[in-house]
């Protein structure tokens, strides 16, 4: 017997080391599932009404109309893993910038002395992003950061009764004082200055509307809100939001810790109620388990209106960012972060594998080659459906019917009840099922020819692996 032609399996799309889907490549040099080939033309989907878009009632959303201001490099230098050197923090921040962020925000540059030689690093860079700088309502602090370049300046002070009592121990009256003081400085250097309490889900809402009224009638750029142990919810969120929304006119900024793991929600509301800037930081990093990530807020924002999201920003250029941080951080893109995630686009169960092969608007609200990616569909498990093992027959161009791919399916469901199948391992089972065919040794039904064939084939891969040793 002639033997096999075993050529290399593709691998998963989000495997790292470079494999599969990266920098644009798809398998097999071609489109669609699994790098399909032109075999089977997927069904144009027609025109649906988007659930998730903005309503002609939402008049004061900003779901389509936001600004992110990237706190990586700020809120995530908080986190317990992170150490960004100079080098490390000037990567992120073009890789920032080419994502298209409009903000960036650096750590304040009182923190320490190589924090203010960073900042005024990366002020000198040209990027397209504004730099900002967060400190402390202080003015010593402001004095410090406007030296450096910046673009604006993040001023925050604690207004909930925690705060006051366990960290500054100031009164609101001072706190409105001190706040006039800095911004009125800030602003006279011509440079945005934004405004925000902290803790400010537990801080007494007429404390909180009263200082906010005050710094907007001094002109402050955005005031800002934030959920500081990540307690708020998303109705919360948009009750806060909207009511400050009726009582200042400049914009609004929030900064959400994920601590109950309602940062998304929480930003996707704020925006409907009015917000016009969102914090963000790469994988989510920052103190305790971080805030909002840019990758799943993206993700959200692409679902109510992807054509938007899509000319805002860079989206191809998200997983080799995400990659980036979690490099500088020493962790893994977790396997179920949107987008990027190791099975974000990988689709297993049959009745899942034939729609998506017909339609994949039926299983996906995002688009992977929107973001550089590739969809995966799963095939080597007892879940598997012949639609899908059809689908890569097609791809490696077998030539078998519809009855016969439906028996190699019950085969693959059999030997995947002992073990789950790996791509080669199905690929080696449809060419060893399509060359008994050809040669005429295989009937359909015939599962001990089968099995005859398989071991066969196993035995000559042994025997040839020695030679090739050789």
């Amino acid at each position: 017997m002639v033997p096999i032609d075993l050529s290399s399996a593709p691998v998963h799309p989000h495997v790292p080391n470079g494999v599969n889907g990266v920098n644009g490549k798809k398998l097999n040099g071609v489109n669609g599932v699994n790098g399909t080939n032109g075999h089977a033309t997927p069904k144009s989907p027609a025109k649906q009404f988007n659930p998730y878009a903005p309503r002609y009632a939402d008049f004061l959303s900003n779901v389509s109309n936001f600004n992110i201001i990237e706190s990586t490099l700020r809120e995530g230098e908080q986190f317990a893993n992170a150490f960004f050197d100079t080098e490390t923090k000037i990567k992120i921040a073009k890789a920032l910038d080419a994502f298209g962020v409009e903000y960036i925000e650096l750590t304040s540059p009182a923190a320490s002395e190589q924090s203010r030689a960073d900042c005024e690093a990366i002020c000198k860079l040209g990027l397209r992003a504004k730099i900002l700088t967060h400190i402390r309502c202080h003015m010593d602090d402001a004095r410090i950061a406007v030296e450096t370049g910046v673009d604006g300046v993040d001023v925050v002070i604690g207004t909930s009764s925690f705060l006051r009592e366990f960290s500054h121990g100031k009164d609101m009256a001072y706190i409105t004082r001190t706040a006039i003081e800095v911004i009125e400085f800030v602003k006279s250097k011509g440079i945005e200055v934004r405004f925000s309490s902290e803790d400010s889900f537990r801080s007494d809402l007429v404390d909180l509307l009263s200082i906010y009224q005050t710094v907007d009638k001094i002109g402050v750029n955005r005031v800002g809100i934030a959920d500081t142990v990540g307690c708020a919810n998303p109705r919360q969120v948009y009750d806060l939001v909207r009511t400050l929304r009726g009582v200042v006119s400049c914009d609004i900024e929030i900064h959400l810790h994920n601590d109950t793991g309602c940062a998304i929600a929480n930003a996707f509301c704020a925006l409907e109620a009015g917000a016009t800037h969102i914090d963000t930081s790469v994988l989510g990093i920052g103190e305790r388990v971080g805030i909002t990530p840019l990758g799943g807020l993206v993700a959200c924002l692409y679902a109510a209106n992807p054509e938007y999201v899509k000319a805002k920003y860079n989206l191809p250029a998200l997983r080799e960012l995400e990659n980036l941080v979690a490099e500088a951080v020493e962790v893994s893109v977790p396997f179920c972060n949107p987008i990027t995630g190791y099975c974000a686009f990988t689709h297993k169960a049959g009745i899942h594998a034939k729609a998506i092969l017909n339609n994949p608007s039926t299983y996906e609200i995002l688009k992977p080659e929107d973001f550089g990616l590739t969809r995966y569909v799963s095939i080597g498990h007892r879940l598997t459906g012949w639609n899908a093992v059809k689908s890569r027959v097609e791809q490696l161009q077998l030539n078998l019917t519809d009855d016969q791919i439906k028996d190699v399916t019950a085969k693959i469901k059999e030997l995947a009840d002992v073990r789950t199948q790996s791509m080669e391992d199905v690929d080696t089972l449809l060419r060893v099922y399509h060359s008994g065919v050809e040669s005429g040794e295989l009937e359909l039904g015939q599962r001990h020819v089968l099995d005859r064939l398989l071991e066969k084939h196993r035995s000559q891969s042994q025997e040839r692996m020695p030679a090739a040793a050789a």
